[in-house]
């Protein structure tokens, strides 16, 4: 199966659904914005994801990121065990004690997840599979089942069209509510949420907040709107002008004719992905 295109005309659910049902083993990387991921399937079942370089996709990092090492023991790892393959620094660390085997596999696991899951936000950029192609036997990998991840993934593109229905503009700042803390102290909040309150100023974006905290678009947008109606913030709209509402409505004939004519080439890539909905449909009929 050949397959190479992009994301306006074949979505992530799409592709994600014919190499599924074709069983297909290979490798998909995807483009978006600068970013690049990478996914690897056999007979079907994911196995591995990384994004950006895969030689920073490290182990010591993962269990990091899962709160199973701290940042000092993470960092030392690395430096002491330079040249070891992710399956060796895992055997080091169950042997010492830091970590056990099932840290290790829900660690990985849910690292593969995140990276797959965020790809169901991505609308654009080109794609490739390539046959096959399977990452080096010195990373872990794990077999997981696409449909739960396709299933799961759509649930979260719907709850990311209405993060972005309620919160569109991230170039918007926040303020705290009148007494907030009484509030808090009453909330659990995770390590990420902290941080995030810790910059809420209204001389910083939500974008700077999340740049600042390494969260991508779609995760300051979930912490945001939950803080929202918990009433611990509220919004500060940017000072930037804003067009005319009826002027955007009516428009000269010249505009409503760019309009009409950017309408119509959208209808495209929508009557594409309406002739692979049905491939797919005709595959899971086979």
């Amino acid at each position: 199966m050949a397959l190479k295109g992009n994301l306006r005309d074949f979505s992530t659910t799409q592709l994600l659904n014919l190499i599924s049902l074709a069983r297909k083993t290979g490798t998909l990387s995807i483009q978006n914005s600068g970013e690049e991921a990478h996914m690897s399937f056999q007979e079907g079942k994911l196995i591995y994801a990384y994004m950006g370089d895969e030689r920073v996709n490290h182990l010591a990092q993962i269990l990091r990121k899962a709160g199973k090492l701290s940042k000092e023991q993470a960092h030392i790892i690395e430096t002491k065990v330079q040249g070891k393959t992710d399956r060796q620094i895992g055997y080091l660390l169950i042997q010492a004690g830091h970590v056990t085997q099932s840290d290790i596999m829900q660690s990985v696991r849910q690292n593969i997840l995140n990276i797959v899951y965020k790809l169901f936000t991505w609308t654009e950029g080109p794609f490739q599979f390539e046959a096959n192609k399977l990452p080096s036997p010195n990373y872990i990998t794990l077999p997981i089942d696409l449909e739960s991840v396709i299933m799961e993934g759509s649930r979260r593109l719907k709850e990311w069209e209405i993060l972005q229905e309620e919160l569109p503009d991230l170039e918007n700042s926040l303020r705290f509510t009148e007494r907030p803390d009484g509030k808090l102290r009453n909330i659990n909040l995770t390590v990420e949420e902290w941080k995030v309150i810790s910059l809420i100023d209204p001389r910083n974006s939500m974008r700077k907040i999340a740049q600042a905290n390494n969260l991508s678009d779609f995760e300051i947008r979930r912490i945001i709107y939950g803080m929202l109606q918990a009433g611990l913030v509220e919004l500060v709209q940017s000072a930037k002008p804003q067009p005319h509402l009826a002027a955007v409505e009516s428009g000269t004939p010249s505009t409503r004719n760019a309009r009409q004519q950017r309408a119509t080439t959208s209808e495209t890539p929508a009557a594409r992905r309406s002739v692979v909905e049905r491939l797919i449909n005709r595959i899971r009929g086979l």
